[in-house]
């Protein structure tokens, strides 16, 4: 609850500052655990980290995709506000045609393709391994660019 707080009052600071209205935004943390979630936070933060990429196969039915135009609270790794980001391109894209651009983009790392590829593979076979699925490198995927709004 004490987290729920923090992160209104940080939605409704975003608010009056830049004169935006409605409540339609997504709180998330990148990655899983306090020390990766500080670090990607981070890289978002410092506008280093510009893109994510998601499974869409992994979506709940009742779980929205991203759209252009979306906020989306970034979490650091404590669940605490650290940005607010704007979504500007959504595109589905399989696994193994992720460009050099997208994986540049995401920040981590050495920025590059194979470093991109190593670490979404882990990741993604562990999230497929725990749907019940099987991961294949023709996935699709969901990649999304943003900027830091505030």
């Amino acid at each position: 609850m004490k987290k729920e707080t923090e992160i209104s009052r940080y939605w409704n600071e975003f608010k009056r500052i830049t004169g935006v209205t409605g409540n339609a935004y997504l709180a998330e943390q990148f990655g899983y655990g306090k020390q990766v979630g500080d670090a990607l936070a981070e890289l978002v933060k410092s506008g280093k980290k510009t893109a994510t990429t998601s499974a869409l196969e992994l979506y709940e039915a009742d779980e929205s995709q991203p759209k252009v135009g979306d906020y989306n609270i970034i979490l650091n790794g404590s669940g605490s506000p650290v940005c607010i980001t704007q979504t500007e391109r959504v595109e589905i894209i399989n696994f193994d045609e992720v460009t050099a651009d997208h994986a540049y983009r995401e920040g981590e790392g050495d920025q590059s393709l194979a470093y991109w590829r190593k670490v979404h593979q882990q990741f993604f076979e562990k999230e497929y391994r725990q749907a019940g699925k099987t991961f294949t490198n023709t996935i699709p995927c969901i990649c999304e660019t943003f900027k830091v709004v505030y």
